[in-house]
C-alpha cells in the first residue's frame, strides 16, 4: 500500500486496511508502520511573532535607519542570481550591494560587517521577514546595538524607500544590460552606485542627489570627531560611462544572441 500510495500517512492507510476487513488494532499496525519507516515528515511553517506597523518617516541624520532588501535576476545563460542591497534612509544613499548565487544569512552578516568598518553602525535596520533576515544568526549580529524593525508580512510598502531603490537599480542596471557573469553584473552595479550616489537626482531629495543632500543638511563637512562622514567611494576600475560603451555591442546584439539562444 505504501509503494502505491507513499503520501499516504498512518491514519488514512489504517482507515483502508480495516474497508479491507483487516482486524488488526491501531497500536498494532502504527508498531509495524514505525518499524518499517513509512512515517512521513510533516513539515510546519515556521510562526513569525505579531508585527507591529512601524510609520516610514525620514530619519534626521545618517546612520539612524538603514534598509535592506533581495532583488533576484539571472544572467543571459538564464542561471540566476540575486543582489542584496543596502541604503541608508536619510538620503537614499546606496550603500552596499552584494551580487552571487547563494546570500545567506552567514553572508549577510559578512557584508553587514564590511560595512560597518567604514560606515559605522547604524542604531536600526528595517527588514521584511525573509528567512535571511528572521534568522537567529542576525539577531545575534544586531544584538543589543543595532534594532531589527520587521514591517508586516505581505506590507512591501512598509519598506517603501528600499522597494523604489530596487525598482530603480532594476530599471537602470538589470534590465539594462545581458550579463554573461557575475562579475559583469558586479562591475556594471559598482559603477552604477556612484552615479546614483553622486550624478543621478532625486526627485524626493528635492532633485538632488545623495551627496548634495548630506552637504546642504550639513552632514558631510562637519567633522564626526575630526573625520568626514563616511559615504561610498568610486573605484578608479569601476566607470560607468565606459562600460555602458563597453556594453553598447552586448546591447545592440540582444535579438541575434536570444534568438540564437531559443535555438539552443
Amino acid at each position: 500500500m505504501a509503494d502505491l500510495h507513499s503520501r499516504w500517512g498512518f491514519w488514512m492507510m489504517y482507515h483502508r486496511l480495516r474497508a479491507m476487513n483487516f482486524k488488526d488494532n491501531n497500536k498494532r499496525v502504527y508498531r509495524i508502520y514505525t518499524e518499517m519507516r513509512l512515517n512521513l515528515r510533516r513539515k510546519y511553517k515556521k510562526r513569525l511573532p505579531l508585527r507591529i506597523k512601524e510609520p516610514l518617516v525620514q530619519p534626521l541624520h545618517p546612520n539612524l535607519t538603514w534598509s535592506m532588501d533581495f532583488v533576484h535576476d539571472g544572467l543571459f545563460q538564464g542561471k540566476p542570481f540575486r543582489a542584496f542591497n543596502i541604503i541608508d534612509d536619510f538620503n537614499r544613499e546606496v550603500l552596499s550591494i552584494a551580487i552571487d548565487t547563494s546570500l545567506t544569512s552567514q553572508r549577510v552578516i559578512r557584508e553587514l560587517n564590511k560595512l560597518t568598518e567604514w560606515r559605522g553602525r547604524p542604531e536600526q535596520i528595517r527588514v521584511d521577514n525573509g528567512p535571511e533576515f528572521i534568522a537567529q544568526a542576525l539577531q545575534d549580529w544586531c544584538g543589543e546595538q543595532t534594532k531589527l524593525i520587521f514591517i508586516q508580512k505581505g506590507k512591501p510598502h512598509q519598506n517603501g524607500y528600499i522597494e523604489r531603490f530596487n525598482r530603480t537599480y532594476r530599471d537602470e542596471v538589470l534590465n539594462v544590460f545581458a550579463f554573461d557573469s557575475l562579475n559583469q553584473a558586479r562591475l556594471a552595479t559598482q559603477a552604477w552606485m556612484w552615479v546614483y550616489n553622486n550624478q543621478r537626482p532625486h526627485s524626493s531629495l528635492g532633485y538632488l542627489t545623495p551627496t548634495q543632500f548630506l552637504l546642504k543638511y550639513g552632514k558631510l563637512h562637519q567633522p564626526l570627531g575630526g573625520v568626514a562622514f563616511p559615504t561610498f567611494q568610486q573605484d578608479a576600475e569601476f566607470n560607468w560611462d565606459f562600460i555602458v560603451a563597453s556594453y553598447g555591442l552586448m546591447i545592440s546584439a540582444w535579438p541575434i544572441r536570444l534568438q540564437a539562444f531559443k535555438n539552443d
